[in-house]
């Protein structure tokens, strides 16, 4: 903590500054949103439409899911359910700025994006061009990174403090004379 004084001329104002790591609290609530905007995209997508989502993940020109097998509709919804559930704990992290919850849903994303990055580094489509493949690995490596990072950046206290209100501390006035007034 760390304490400034400012003299006044009635006292001294007193202000306190928490020694809480606001940096820590910014990257957490960036790497958070990143994660949920991207889960509620994704989900949305494969939720209601999930042929759509089959033909064109992840879009501009690419079809990373269709080189993979043929389409499965209830395959393909269950994705969009499990990204949608994962949206839901880490906006609810983020919404709450709970640093034990951003630590849970870090771990959701870490236990899910690691076999995800496996399977996807170690099964390469044929007909996947290899900037394509290049680009699903480095997607699918994002997800366990950040997972990862939420859980390791999380600052040690619960929730953001906040700063107490500055104060002044008022001293008895003094008259010309030398004595104190009377009380």
């Amino acid at each position: 903590m760390r304490i400034s004084l400012h003299g006044t001329g009635s006292g001294i104002r007193v202000r306190l500054r928490l020694e809480v790591n606001r940096r820590r609290w910014l990257a957490l609530q960036i790497m958070l949103a990143i994660l949920t905007l991207q889960a509620l995209i994704v989900g949305a997508w494969a939720v209601f439409a999930p042929h759509s989502w089959y033909t064109s993940f992840p879009g501009f020109g690419m079809h990373w899911v269709a080189m993979d097998g043929p389409y499965n509709h209830h395959l393909a919804s269950d994705v969009g359910a499990f990204f949608l559930a994962m949206a839901a704990a880490t906006g609810a992290a983020l919404w709450f700025m709970d640093s034990l919850l951003a630590r849970a849903a870090g771990l959701g994303w870490l236990v899910f994006g690691i076999p995800h990055l496996i399977y996807h580094t170690f099964h390469r489509p044929e007909a996947m061009g290899t900037a394509s493949f290049t680009l699903s690995v480095i997607a699918a490596i994002l997800l366990p990174a950040l997972g990862l990072a939420c859980i390791l950046v999380a600052p040690r206290e619960r929730r953001p403090i906040p700063e107490p209100a500055p104060f002044t501390l008022k001293f008895p006035r003094r008259s010309r004379s030398g004595t104190r007034p009377p009380r």
